[in-house]
């Protein structure tokens, strides 16, 4: 566990823990993206009824990542587990374009909820490997990211099942959250 990240970065200063949602639609891949960070490798996954938890070490950070089912009977118990949240990591199915309105909906309504005003926002522009993904761009237009100006955020493409995009994200992820950001 974790000795894919251990390999890829040298320590620089100490320790950090950070606690990180990872949110998103059912069927986004937020499962599959958890146990290809902390395994390297990717592990069948049924519909995540309530959350997985696991620890992340990358880049020196300690993550406890919080995987919460996305089905909508599920979602209004999100908030729930936003207490102490450094940062969110919002994966969005790039291939189902039918919801990303909704996708949409819940983002936004995720960033106006008070106890993640200082949350950081990385978002998975996920399933890239699928026929008819949208790229980055489109996903960002689609989901209206022009709007968020109160929050450091930033998206990546990636396929979880190749594991693309994903060590580029956490990158992002860890030295923002080390420069203070979340």
């Amino acid at each position: 566990m974790g000795i894919v990240f251990t390999r890829l970065f040298s320590s620089l200063f100490g320790n950090k823990e950070a606690r990180i949602l990872v949110l998103g639609l059912d069927n986004a891949g937020k499962t599959t993206i958890l146990y290809r960070l902390q395994m390297g490798e990717v592990v069948s996954t049924i519909p995540t009824i309530g959350f997985n938890v696991e620890t992340v070490q990358y880049n020196n950070i300690k993550f406890q990542v919080w995987d919460l089912g996305g089905q909508t009977s599920i979602r209004p118990y999100w908030r729930c587990y936003f207490p102490n949240t450094q940062a969110i990591i919002y994966v969005v199915d790039s291939s189902d374009t039918d919801r990303l309105v909704v996708a949409k909906e819940e983002f936004h309504a995720i960033l106006e909820e008070e106890e993640l005003k200082g949350a950081v926002v990385l978002l998975f522009a996920n399933k890239q490997d699928l026929p008819g993904a949208l790229d980055d761009a489109a996903v960002t237009e689609a989901l209206e990211l022009h709007k968020i100006k109160n929050r450091q955020w930033s998206i990546f493409k990636t396929s979880a099942i190749k594991g693309e995009g994903l060590f580029e994200g956490l990158d992002w992820l860890s030295n923002t959250l080390k420069s203070g950001g979340g």
